[in-house]
């Protein structure tokens, strides 16, 4: 009884030596309970969360070479009409390249907070 105590006691404080019968029973329960684990234990995680618009920004594209912007107003820097203009445009054009925005509206929530924008914008050819 006492040979199958130092045994555990192996086991439990990983004393065998590298590539011994003992060690490679440990490492292979250690692979076993790694791969098979998850199909028979509820470990409650779940993949992260791809959150659709994570920068603030989408669009759709319109006829006649038009695209509409809602961006984000945290997005956006505003001060007045035409720092909101700048800064819609330093935002839109990575994405699009060139443009210029032919309409552009405010969307309020309920309380008449701006919470984003939306820009109307047209492709304009390269410089």
């Amino acid at each position: 009884m006492a040979r199958v105590w130092k045994t555990i006691k192996g086991y439990i404080f990983w004393t065998y030596e590298r590539g011994s019968f003992h060690y490679d029973v440990m490492v292979t329960l250690i692979l076993i309970f790694v791969f098979l684990a998850p199909q028979f234990i509820n470990f409650k995680d779940k993949p992260a969360v791809n959150l659709p618009h994570q920068t603030g920004i989408f669009f759709t594209t319109l006829e006649g070479n038009q695209i509409l912007y809602n961006v984000d107003a945290s997005v956006i820097d505003a001060q007045d009409e035409g720092m909101v203009r700048t800064n819609l445009l330093r935002v839109i054009e990575p994405i699009s390249g060139r443009v210029s925005i032919t309409k552009l509206e405010r969307v309020n929530d309920s309380s008449g907070r701006i919470v984003a924008y939306r820009a109307v914008v047209r492709k304009e050819g390269p410089r």
